[in-house]
């Protein structure tokens, strides 16, 4: 008869629990945001292992492929034309066609031609020639022509062919002296007349001629033409031509992985000096009230500073900097209010939930995490931190070295601000509804 009331008393207090869940939806939704970020940070870390990461942010392998400067893709969606995406047209593809004429004295005419469909409302931001000769040790002089789908045809110039030779056609000066305009311009114009604001391009099949005589042991093995667009990716592309896809998913890994590890390390540095202050409560908690109210982060971000000026670690000696200071000068508060007697601190009630320790860790550590990432976004943010990963803090500030504001690249700085913002928000409305759960008699109204 005994067991039964109990087991009545514990389903109804699990019912009660169900019902303060309900009561509190930002905690689903602080758990949605934070579910978001880890799968985008599992994501990065599957597809794009961490080494593979480093060389990809150091030396991109389709950096030629990629335009300058390019905004999301969806950013067409705010725009009534359709903005022009990178066109890469190669001598192996279906359609071109490479001839070979043998001359005297050894020699042989070699003509490559490339073409391809032009249907966009917008120009190309930039025009880029890559060849490819192997075999013999002199330089070729190769010709280049451009044919409009009007049946005109422009010489854009000569070039002497090397084993690997990258023909910038939008920099050429002479060339755009002739057109009046800069070529990626001038080469798609219908009509050259018009205001500048009327301009639209031809669409159509464009064709690229490339011809040149080469000596019999050499060969024209690739031609590549680089039509560069407007938009790039889902999250555009930066001054050096790289994704900006890769700063923003490993960025949720260093950031998640940096955050939730000092805010773990912190804990644990409030827990073991909280129990110090309760055994010895007479000689160090004194010190202890002392310390309540000082802000850990603006205590360590200084001398992160100042080691990572004199010399530069990776992110996992900053995080192990991190880890020492933040037990060094971790700051008792709520864990004081639990652990110390409760007539010691009157305004203080027992938590309702089981484990009056964790009651009080929990909420604390999600609320600690984005502290935290905000700490190691502020060093990439100086130019600090590690010289390896792309960050958040880092894509920041190459953003704003590069003076994208000014030029109008806001993609570039708000999409990490943005992800910084929903990491920040999610922790703190999951550890404040925590919070409010596990101690309802803080926040009871009077």
């Amino acid at each position: 008869m005994s067991e039964r009331p109990s087991k009545i008393r514990r389903g109804r207090s699990c019912g009660s629990e169900l019902k303060q869940l309900r009561r509190h939806p930002s905690l689903l939704i602080g758990l949605v945001l934070i579910a978001i970020l880890v799968g985008i940070s599992l994501y990065a870390v599957i597809a794009i292992p961490y080494s593979e990461a480093v060389r990809l942010w150091r030396d991109p392998d389709d950096r030629f492929e990629n335009p300058r400067l390019a905004r999301p893709v969806w950013f067409d969606r705010f725009t009534s034309d359709r903005l022009p995406r990178t066109i890469v047209p190669r001598l192996a593809d279906e359609g071109a066609t490479l001839t070979e004429v043998p001359l005297d004295d050894g020699m042989k005419r070699i003509e490559a031609v490339i073409a391809f469909d032009y249907h966009y409302d917008g120009f190309p931001s930039e025009l880029s020639l890559y060849t490819l000769v192997t075999g013999g040790e002199e330089r070729t002089p190769v010709s280049v022509s451009w044919k409009t789908p009007a049946g005109d045809t422009i010489v854009l110039g000569e070039y002497h062919a090397r084993q690997s030779h990258t023909y910038y056609i939008s920099l050429d000066r002479d060339l755009r002296e002739r057109l009046g305009m800069a070529p990626h311009f001038g080469l798609f114009v219908i009509d050259p007349t018009v205001p500048w604001d009327e301009r639209e391009p031809m669409h159509g099949t464009y064709e690229l001629i490339l011809q040149g005589e080469f000596e019999e042991g050499q060969s024209l093995d690739d031609v590549s033409l680089a039509v560069y667009g407007q938009v790039h990716g889902p999250f555009g592309t930066d001054h050096q031509r790289r994704d900006l896809t890769l700063p923003m998913v490993w960025g949720a890994v260093v950031a998640l992985g940096f955050g939730v590890l000092a805010a773990l390390a912190w804990q644990l540095g409030n827990v073991l000096l909280a129990l110090m202050g309760r055994r010895y409560r007479e000689r160090v908690d004194p010190l202890f009230r002392r310390l309540t109210g000082v802000n850990t982060i603006l205590l360590i971000l200084p001398i992160l500073i100042v080691i990572s000026h004199l010399h530069q670690p990776g992110i996992w000696a900053i995080l192990g900097l991190v880890i020492v200071l933040s037990c060094i000068m971790a700051v008792i508060r709520v864990l004081r209010a639990v652990l110390l007697p409760s007539e010691e601190m009157p305004h203080s009630g027992p938590a309702r939930a089981p484990g009056t320790l964790i009651a009080v860790v929990l909420p604390s550590f999600l609320l600690a995490v984005p502290a935290f990432v905000f700490l190691e976004a502020a060093l990439g943010l100086s130019g600090l931190g590690d010289p390896m990963l792309p960050t958040w803090g880092k894509m920041i500030h190459h953003a704003l070295v590069q003076g994208a504001l000014y030029h109008g690249h806001y993609y570039w700085i708000m999409q990490p601000l943005l992800l910084l913002m929903v990491l920040g928000i999610g922790f703190a409305l999951a550890g404040y509804a925590l919070h409010r759960i596990y101690n309802p008699r803080l926040h009871a109204k009077k």
